[in-house]
């Protein structure tokens, strides 16, 4: 796989599903527009009959209306434009436009009544992002007001500001021609993933506690009154909430962790649910899932209710498992729980109909295929992913030892020929996150230019369990450093790789453990290229998005141990080629910490660069503009060519 194959990536969506009517959203990376296009795909049951059911620019998150005429979706109309709602009829016509809030629409949830459909967005203050001032005057980002700033979380990567645009919910009626949307909330409450009642009066939102009114992590679930009026508390969490979804049986399920405090790293997610009481005095949340063995993936989506039980979505060992769950568990743990789909998979997106179960599945050469489980078997019903699978290599699983006897995991990917092959250390960011069995572009292209590419899943990753995942809470640099050593040299261990031509690379997380390497263990690579790293935790704390709650979460209080767990302060150590690679806009790992790690290692001597991506946030290698994707892949390539 080549840099500009990236176009061949074709992504589809989470599915929407009811009674023959499978749809799913599919997008592609276009290096000529420079954007990401796709529509939707209506999708046979019976397996091979693909057919476009929208052409817009970009068509994507599909909701199917509960009577099955009509389909809610999202579309950006262009390369630029925020995505607006429509509604179309299933047996054919024009797609109509329902909403275009200036700074996009969230992805729709329809009502019983199968004609109002929720959504969230952001309501910029007059005057800014493009929006008129009460004196009809629209000024330029320049020419904006100085923003007030009263709070700690006050902008988020990859979503900008929050204080001068909060999301809130709305409804809009889809059966009236001219109908406006509806603004149901208003303050600090950042309402997320609205999900409605099964009587339709109200619509359950996850929000910040006590809706907003000082700094917190903690995310509660509230109904919201369909007709206007203060949301109610239905569930206080015990740390953190997502995807609430009111159940026939009178409860809401949803997805949840628990910590005190700040201190919310590194803690499994589980399924929980909660009595649906509109009085206001909140139910008490009860736990599915074994806390230690059970972590709901979030980004797979909201449980589903089958006939059987729920379905979640369960990292696990680097796949993304597709689980079901008995509305009477309690705390069951991971092996008590039926397996659906995703053995050695991604699943990224599921939904059901009565006892039928859709998925959207990535293995190591797909980016997702959607398949269909039903009578106990699972049948893959698209090929999406037919023009990029001859150009990618099956990953090898590597199991090792750290020198205290844990076990490590991870993967080795090849490239063609007899080798010995030069290798590249791969590390993932996070840190509580995880390389997996899904297709992984980065490792595909850097074989493709002959580079082995090796990847583990140290403690302080995710899916092994949370001791695995808080190993490493004030204790970074340690256990992980080892797991992750341990795993290379299992891999050093071939005779088909070089092991005098290493490099070592990662980004955020992964970037602070290739400047930790590189300190610490150089004189075992050649070169290193870090990205958007965190290097200096006293900076990132008051300059990151998250570094007002992270840096203590993981690092504790005292400035001493933030400076002993700092790339920089071992800049004098590191005497390998070093890149420092990030982007202008990252909020996440603010531009100045790859500016303070550059400039110390250039006034050393040590051979680097600094590559600074212009317009781009933390999420450049998986999200960022295709071009710079591209152009990103051009420069990692040119790198290892002149070091290994």
């Amino acid at each position: 796989m080549r840099p500009e194959d990236i176009e061949l990536l074709a992504a589809p969506g989470a599915p929407a599903l009811r009674a023959d009517l499978l749809l799913v959203g599919v997008a592609n990376p276009d290096l000529r527009d420079n954007a990401y296009r796709g529509g939707l795909r209506r999708v046979g049951l019976a397996g091979g009959d693909v057919r476009e059911f929208t052409r817009g620019y970009r068509d994507f998150a599909p909701a199917i209306s509960p009577d099955g005429t009509q389909v809610a979706f999202l579309r950006c109309v262009d390369a630029t434009s925020a995505p607006r709602l429509y509604v179309i009829p299933v047996d054919g016509g024009e797609a109509r436009e329902l909403a275009a809030p200036p700074l996009g629409a969230g992805a729709p949830a329809w009502a019983p009544d199968s004609r109002r459909i929720a959504f969230v967005a952001q309501v910029p203050e007059p005057g800014r992002y493009g929006t008129p001032d009460a004196d009809g005057w629209t000024p330029d980002g320049s020419a904006e007001a100085p923003r007030r700033i009263t709070r700690l979380e006050y902008r988020l990567d990859n979503i900008g500001f929050l204080g001068d645009r909060p999301p809130q919910l709305f409804v809009v009626d889809s059966a009236l021609p001219d109908a406006e949307p509806r603004q149901l909330t208003d303050g600090p409450g950042e309402p997320s993933a609205p999900a409605w009642t099964p009587s339709g009066d109200h619509v359950l939102v996850c929000a910040k506690r006590d809706w907003g009114a000082t700094d917190t992590l903690n995310i509660d679930v509230y109904a919201v009154p369909a007709a206007g009026g203060e949301p109610v508390l239905v569930a206080r969490s015990e740390g953190s909430v997502e995807h609430p979804v009111a159940l026939s049986d009178g409860t809401v399920a949803f997805l949840g962790d628990a910590f005190p405090g700040t201190r919310s790293v590194a803690r499994n997610l589980g399924l929980w649910t909660v009595p649906l009481t509109l009085d206001g005095a909140p139910g008490t949340p009860r736990r599915l899932t074994d806390p230690e063995t059970v972590d709901c993936e979030p980004a797979a989506g909201a449980p589903v209710a089958t006939p059987d039980g729920l379905l979640v979505a369960v990292r696990n060992r680097g796949a993304v498992e597709l689980r079901r769950v008995s509305p009477a568990a309690d705390r069951a743990t991971l092996s008590e729980l039926a397996l659906v789909a995703g053995t050695q998979a991604v699943v990224k997106g599921f939904a059901a109909d009565g006892d039928r179960v859709v998925c959207t599945v990535s293995t190591w050469d797909a980016m997702g295929e959607v398949e269909l489980v039903e009578d106990e078997t699972t049948r893959r019903l698209t090929d999406f992913s037919a023009a990029v699978r001859p150009l990618v290599r099956q990953p090898i699983e590597i199991k090792a030892s750290a020198p205290d006897g844990y076990g490590t995991h991870g993967w080795l990917v090849l490239p063609e020929g007899d080798g010995p092959h030069p290798l590249l250390l791969s590390i993932h960011g996070g840190p509580f996150m995880y390389y997996g069995w899904g297709l992984f572009d980065e490792a595909q292209v850097y074989a493709a230019a002959g580079y082995a590419v090796v990847m583990a899943n140290p403690r302080g990753s995710a899916g092994y369990g949370e001791a695995h995942g808080r190993a490493i809470v004030e204790a970074m640099g340690t256990v992980d450093v080892a797991d992750v050593l341990s795993v290379l040299d299992a891999a050093l261990e071939r005779t088909d790789i070089d092991r005098t031509r290493v490099g070592v690379m990662g980004g955020s997380y992964g970037g602070w453990m290739t400047g930790w390497l590189a300190a610490h263990h150089g004189h075992r690579f050649r070169a290193a290229w870090s990205e958007r790293a965190v290097n200096a935790w006293d900076s990132f704390a008051g300059t990151s998005d998250i570094g007002w709650w992270f840096t203590e979460a993981y690092c504790g209080g005292d400035p001493a141990v933030h400076q002993a767990k700092s790339p920089l302060t071992y800049v004098d150590q590191i005497t390998i080629p070093f890149a420092v690679v990030h982007s202008e806009h990252d909020w996440r790992c603010p531009v100045e910490q790859a500016q303070r790690m550059y400039s110390a290692l250039r006034r050393r001597g040590v051979e680097t660069e600094l590559l600074l991506f212009p317009g781009e946030g933390h999420e450049l290698s998986r999200s960022g503009k295709p071009r710079h994707r591209r152009q990103r892949f051009d420069a990692v390539l040119r790198w290892w060519s002149r070091h290994l």
